[in-house]
């Protein structure tokens, strides 16, 4: 498997080794285009001029000779070529010492001769370096009456000088403190993936306590901090799961068993018919009980998972609170507990179906939590861009530790909130509200009741006036 790390690093030796090769032509092509032209025409100057010294003098074929030295000492490699073809040279000696063709025309025609503009064979500025013969400049010069070629190149071992020592270190220097950099930096990048790749394994392992420590202050540390976010939600998604599984199996356990135990004991013989008719109604009040745990955990499942089929349509609010009172109507009665309720005439488009929980819920709490003689008060109204629902009641109220935690699954809090109901219900009532884009707010004091307010944003709703009260 290729790693990350030899990725970049290939990778960024790649960009270094194209970036040097495009440099070579990009400095070739600037070379070929000015720089050649220009030492070309330097150098036929500079042969002239020690052609013109020659001549002005004048020299004789022997003094020539300390002269051209001299001239070579100054940087130059110097050729000089008779009519029969003899040379005679002048500072550091060349590799190639033939005489191209072309050169012979400055000893017959009188030509300058230019070897630098002449090299085709060799490749790109290469043949600028070359110390041969043919990569020199040739003009003509005469001697006592001799025809001569004189032909000069720079010499490159003299003419390189200190800037260029240090120019050819720091270039070196530079590449080498790149390629170091780079690596470094690849495994800088790559260390903090490796991390996280092992700390994803251990959370396949459901190890949720991995310690991940990165401090980066850009993506990679972003992404660690996301990373340990999830991990933390991970580890309180399994703690909730388990508590759910426990809660669920508890919470079925309780009523099998109460079935079983009872239907044993119906079986006796000798029962008497008043014992017969006490254990059949347990038996028939813990199947209920059943039952709704099993439809509030499937509603429950279809809401997390985004399952449930919303209908969706235009109800009015004020008529779907006010069936739901009617449906416990007796209930009210049966406990001695007054209702009153204010309902605006409010059309608001959701799911009636799913809205009729929330208010069964709501109210069946306060009924069942509330005081003999008490009193429930439920309110429609809308408010600027909300719609608000509150219900409030005049029950045993609900301590101040337990309110952040009304709304978890399975939860019901002290004994006297723990008779009937399975603690989905304020759950689902939750989830409900928040798929219709709102939300529950609670707030109580001890002893003296609960009041549940519930905000819907305000869509295109037909307000008509404010209703009347009961």
């Amino acid at each position: 498997m290729k790693t990350l790390y030899r990725q970049f690093t290939a990778a960024i030796l790649s960009i270094l080794a194209v970036s040097l090769i495009v440099g070579f032509v990009l400095a070739n092509f600037f070379y070929l285009a000015v720089t050649k032209e220009e030492a070309t025409e330097q150098n036929v100057a500079i042969a002239e001029e020690i052609v013109g010294t020659l001549h002005e003098v004048p020299y004789s074929k022997e003094g020539a000779g300390p002269y051209l030295q001299a001239v070579a000492k100054l940087g130059y490699q110097v050729a000089l070529v008779d009519k029969d073809g003899e040379k005679v040279f002048y500072g550091d000696s060349f590799d190639d010492t033939t005489l191209p063709e072309q050169a012979q025309r400055v000893l017959t025609d009188g030509e300058t001769y230019t070897g630098l503009n002449r090299l085709t064979d060799q490749l790109f500025m290469i043949g600028h370096f070359t110390n041969e013969l043919h990569n020199t400049v040739g003009v003509p010069l005469e001697l006592e009456d001799e025809q001569y070629g004189l032909f000069i190149r720079p010499d490159m071992k003299l003419v390189s000088t200190d800037i260029h020592s240090v120019l050819i270190g720091f270039i070196l220097a530079v590449t080498l403190v790149s390629i170091i950099g780079m690596v470094f930096m690849s495994r800088q990048l790559t260390r903090p993936i490796v991390q996280l790749t092992e700390a994803t394994k251990h959370i396949a392992r459901e190890n949720y306590n991995y310690p991940l420590n990165i401090q980066r202050n850009d993506e990679i540390g972003q992404l660690s901090e996301s990373f340990n976010l999830m991990q933390k939600q991970l580890q309180h998604n399994d703690v909730v799961r388990k508590s759910f599984i426990s809660n669920v199996s508890h919470d079925f356990q309780s009523p099998l068993m109460n079935i079983q135990g009872y239907a044993d004991l119906l079986k006796s013989p000798d029962l008497p018919d008043a014992d017969r008719l006490t254990y059949s109604a347990i038996i028939d009040q813990e199947a209920k009980r059943l039952s709704s745990l099993t439809r509030q955990l499937l509603l429950l499942t279809s809401l997390d998972q985004g399952a449930y089929p919303m209908k969706t349509g235009s109800l009015r609010l004020d008529e779907s609170l006010k069936s739901i009172i009617q449906k416990y109507r007796w209930r009210l009665e049966e406990e001695d507990i007054t209702i009153s309720y204010q309902l605006a005439p409010i059309t608001f488009r959701g799911d009636e179906e799913l809205l009729q929980n929330v208010w069964d819920n709501l109210l069946t709490n306060a009924i069942k939590y509330n005081k003999p003689g008490g009193s429930i008060e439920i309110s429609l109204r809308s408010m600027g861009d909300e719609i608000v629902v509150t219900f409030k009641d005049s029950g045993s109220g609900i301590t101040e530790d337990a309110i952040p935690q009304l709304f978890d699954r399975f939860y019901r809090g002290d004994a006297a909130r723990q008779k009937d109901g399975t603690g989905l219900g304020l759950s689902i009532a939750q989830q409900i509200t928040a798929l219709h884009g709102g939300e529950i707010l609670v707030s109580s004091l001890l002893g003296e009741g609960s009041e549940f307010t519930i905000h819907f944003p305000s869509t295109k709703t037909n307000d008509i006036q404010n209703g009347g009260t009961q």
